[in-house]
């Protein structure tokens, strides 16, 4: 009789912490407090699996000014046009605010308006991807409310692919923190947030263009920052966005209209507390769970990835993990020759 492959059999894996169940955000988050915050919204969760270690106004819709940036640069890398060349319109060259400024008539490749969008912030940059990549700045709006929805972004609603103040175009510092963390999983996403100077490619009188990133955090001030957008407009203030690595953990921050300059150090103060505070734990190795010991199940279940959570120490302490297999079918005890119990538990230090 053939058996199903029981290493595929779906676990339903729990861990606990003593007192309340994940996510109880509230508690990890007593190590900084609003006033420690001088944005008037922010927040702060681990890249990887999503942990709001911080928030403060985070579901306030608020402008967002240029950070707007991260969501036209991530729609131009998946469109997979990278590598062609994007005809410079009058509508570009004529965008106000911050500018890389290209010429009309001119073609620059994609990949390099993606870098002046991000790196320089130009404005004009962000009309050419959206008219290259959508069509139109309107079809490629519409692309940006699409994949908003797909990722979760319920308090986000773009009309522009840069940011420039307009009545309906508005998101909240969480969401504006899923976008990034979706963005941070590309790998040409990562490197171009990253980068300090990019050398541009021109097919015109511009024979080449050199960008230099204007996220201080990256160029100059916190030595594990990895990337991250500015923004500024009259209406939105400040918002900024920004992810930093440290001790095997990924944080993405978000702060939205600071009215001065600290945001940087808004920043800074958000990243060293969750890594003093904070550690990513193995919760579960790769391979054969071996705390499953019933003679079912011994040696034939695994996981395919193993399973690790930002916690804090006194979090570590009181984790446990509780497995509930699936009732094998009647045909299944037949064939092993035993019956099934209904569960196992082991204690996590």
């Amino acid at each position: 009789m053939a058996f199903p492959e029981l290493r595929y059999l779906l676990l339903l894996l729990l861990f606990f912490f003593a007192g309340s169940l994940l996510p109880d955000e509230a508690r990890a988050a007593r190590a900084i407090d609003d006033s420690d915050i001088r944005s008037p919204c922010a927040v702060i969760i681990d890249q990887k699996t999503g942990r709001i270690f911080f928030e403060k106004n985070a579901h306030e819709k608020r402008p967002i000014a240029s950070i707007t940036k991260i969501m036209t640069a991530i729609l131009a890398i998946e469109s997979g046009k990278l590598d062609e060349w994007a005809p410079v319109s009058g509508r570009a060259v004529h965008t106000e605010g911050s500018s890389i400024y290209l010429k009309e008539g001119e073609k620059v490749r994609l990949i390099d308006l993606v870098y002046g969008l991000m790196l320089r912030s130009g404005n004009d940059a962000a009309v050419a991807i959206a008219e290259h990549v959508g069509g139109s700045v309107e079809g490629f709006v519409y692309m940006m409310n699409e994949k908003a929805a797909l990722l979760g972004m319920a308090d986000t609603h773009f009309a522009n692919p840069h940011g420039l103040d307009e009545k309906n175009h508005y998101s909240t510092a969480y969401d504006m923190a899923l976008l990034m963390k979706y963005a941070m999983e590309n790998e040409t996403f990562r490197k171009i947030s990253g980068t300090k100077v990019y050398l541009a490619e021109s097919r015109g009188k511009e024979a080449y263009r050199v960008f230099r990133n204007k996220n201080r955090l990256l160029t100059e001030l916190y030595p594990n920052a990895t990337g991250g957008k500015t923004g500024y407009t009259k209406q939105a203030k400040r918002t900024l966005v920004s992810s930093a690595e440290k001790n095997g953990l990924d944080l993405i921050a978000v702060t939205l209209n600071s009215p001065s300059q600290d945001d940087w150090q808004d920043h800074i103060t958000l990243y060293e507390r969750v890594f003093d505070s904070y550690r990513m734990t193995n919760i579960l190795p790769e391979g054969t769970i071996k705390a499953v010991r019933l003679p079912f199940y011994k040696n034939r279940v695994y996981l395919a990835e193993g399973f690790a959570y930002p916690l804090a120490k006194e979090e570590r302490r009181s984790v446990s993990v509780r497995y509930r297999m699936l009732k094998p079918k009647r045909e299944w005890e037949k064939g092993a020759g035993m019956p099934l119990r209904s569960s196992g538990r082991r204690k996590f230090i």
